[in-house]
């Protein structure tokens, strides 16, 4: 069972502030959600085989081909601000100090 203390420490850790009615259900919650847990260990699970996924994962991706280039007239022209020598000017992304 979950104590009024525990209940405490979720709530700050969480950052919530709860009005004793709601302490109250987040006790009576928690104490059943860990009872559930208390029952599946009750469980025999001998001869039963680990499993990470009830499913088999497939990638389903494209191959990644190359495609067509653009030319740099191309990519300039697009653009916000592009350079004499072919450079793209770019807004700063990450300030220093």
């Amino acid at each position: 069972m979950i104590d009024a203390a525990q209940i405490d420490h979720l709530a700050q850790l969480a950052r919530l502030h709860l009005t004793p009615e709601e302490r109250a259900a987040m006790q009576a919650d928690l104490t059943r959600v860990l009872g559930y847990f208390e029952q599946l260990n009750e469980v025999d699970t001998d001869g039963v085989q680990e499993m990470q996924r009830p499913v088999n994962l497939v990638n389903v991706l494209r191959d990644d081909v190359a495609g067509d280039v653009f030319s740099v007239s191309t990519v300039t022209a697009l653009a916000p601000e592009s350079m004499p020598d072919g450079h793209i000017r770019v807004p700063r992304t990450v300030e220093t100090d």
